[in-house]
């Protein structure tokens, strides 16, 4: 007996200038987080699907990103089934589902890269809808896209960055579609009638053409929306994470000279000596820490720091720090001496 299977489309082909320097050398999704890398956290989100259902992932990656995305996941994720499709030019969300238009028939799910919700996913056989949005209440709606709904809870259309502040209904950036190929139908007509922005299809325009002929589609409020897109923003998801569950001080027997502040991730082969770790803080595999003070920073695989004081920072891998620094955030292989 053939189980289902419900397709989970991620693409992740931008360029990531919002998270230079570590973009230069590194996908975005690679970028270390909590003690693994985004994507990682990104498959997590997953983890609810009933065993019902098989799961098969589709990657839009660009054309630099294939390498390192189809490693890193032999390496941590080997059993999962994933098929890739390379974006070569960046024309948009939309544009990127269509490239891999012949993996999506059937349920799917949509989601970001660099976003990362808390949602049950194991009712979603039994979804009646069309589609489903997930959508958090926020503040200033302004800067996200949002649904507008009927008197009934049906969208009715989504809209981008919208001027107004009343509908606050943010969608996050994850969708269930009943049938994929609808939506690389809606996906189509908007290519057809060049429905752009700055030269770029989203989705939300494709989403739109499925409501305007006539899918059903209802919202799913979720508590947790955590955006590791901007450095910032990192390192706020960071904080969130460790405090809820990937914190692993208590693992940690801490020798010589060491004062740990829960919550921290820090990987066993790092070595440290008279230093003050915490709060949060991740603290990727063998880096070599001596004579630091750190809080609220990541340091990737590989990473040296000697006789410094850093918040708020983020280093990539291999890169190296002697001596005072404040507020820094260092791409792969940098280094810097005082």
């Amino acid at each position: 007996q053939l189980k289902p299977v419900i397709k989970i489309a991620v693409p992740m082909a931008g360029y990531g200038t919002r998270m230079r320097p570590h973009t230069w050398s590194k996908a975005k999704p690679l970028i270390a987080l909590a003690g693994m890398t985004i994507l990682d956290h990104v498959l997590e989100q997953f983890e609810t699907l009933p065993d019902l259902l098989d799961r098969e992932y589709v990657f839009i990656v660009g054309p630099n990103q294939l390498e390192q995305i189809k490693a890193h996941m032999q390496v941590s994720h080997p059993s999962k089934r994933v098929d890739y499709v390379v974006q070569e030019v960046m024309r948009g969300q939309s544009d990127a589902l269509h490239l891999a238009r012949e993996h999506l028939p059937g349920p799917l799910l949509m989601a970001f890269c660099d976003t990362v919700i808390e949602t049950d996913l194991s009712q979603i056989a039994e979804e009646q809808a069309d589609g489903l949005a997930w959508v958090r209440t926020v503040e200033d709606p302004r800067r996200f896209g949002v649904a507008q709904l009927d008197s009934d809870g049906w969208v009715t259309r989504l809209i981008e960055k919208p001027a107004e502040m009343d509908n606050k209904l943010a969608v996050v950036g994850f969708y269930y579609f009943k049938r994929g190929e609808d939506l690389v139908a809606a996906i189509e007509e908007q290519m057809s009638r060049n429905v752009t922005v700055k030269n770029e299809f989203f989705l939300t325009d494709a989403i739109n053409i499925m409501l305007e002929k006539g899918a059903k589609m209802r919202t799913r409020e979720v508590d947790v929306w955590l955006d590791a897109g901007i450095p910032e923003a990192l390192l706020e998801t960071n904080r969130h994470l460790l405090s809820h569950g990937y914190d692993n001080s208590l693992e940690i027997n801490p020798e010589g000279d060491i004062a740990i502040i829960p919550p921290v991730y820090i990987h066993p082969t790092a070595e440290i000596n008279a230093a003050v770790i915490g709060p949060y803080v991740s603290v990727g595999r063998n880096c070599v820490i001596e004579r630091v003070v750190i809080s609220n920073s990541i340091l990737e695989d590989g990473v040296s720091v000697s006789d410094s004081v850093l918040t708020g920072s983020i280093l990539g891998r291999d890169v190296q720090v002697e001596g005072k620094a404040e507020n820094l955030n260092l791409g792969d292989n940098a280094w810097m001496k005082k």
